[in-house]
């Protein structure tokens, strides 16, 4: 816990640029009905009921020292799509930083591994050794 603490009280640093990420699984519902036409000293009425229409995963990443963030929506949550969106961060967020200080959760696809089985092992190495990896504490 004290090392997240430590990073988190960091002053800013242009070069080693603090960013947060997580990730959450999202349903997609749409609705059954229409709501029922507004009248005079009606309010708007609807139906609660709904459809499901699948799922979804968002990606987040922020810098909050910078006021900057990213949404990424994916199908899901696999190895590949996490190593995808960590190229993108150290290539296309931040690509002319040193290090980007990168705190996370402890999420099984949240290794080197999940870089190396999506792309070929220099790349993978390359894009690991831009990270300054920092996980949250399990508890």
């Amino acid at each position: 816990m004290e090392d997240f603490l430590y990073v988190d009280e960091r002053p800013m640093n242009t070069s080693h640029p603090l960013v947060c990420m997580d990730e959450c699984p999202k349903q997609l519902i749409g609705g059954t009905r229409l709501p029922l036409p507004v009248q005079p000293g009606e309010p708007e009425r609807y139906d609660h009921e709904y459809v499901r229409n699948g799922t979804c995963n968002l990606f987040m990443f922020s810098a909050p020292l910078l006021g900057w963030r990213r949404v990424e929506v994916t199908e899901r949550r696999t190895r590949k799509d996490w190593a995808e969106q960590i190229r993108r961060l150290v290539d296309e967020d931040f690509p002319g930083v040193e290090k980007v200080v990168l705190g996370m959760d402890n999420l099984n696809t949240h290794s080197p591994a999940s870089l190396y089985e999506a792309v070929e092992p220099q790349e993978a190495k390359r894009i690991w050794e831009r990270l300054e990896i920092h996980y949250t504490p399990k508890h």
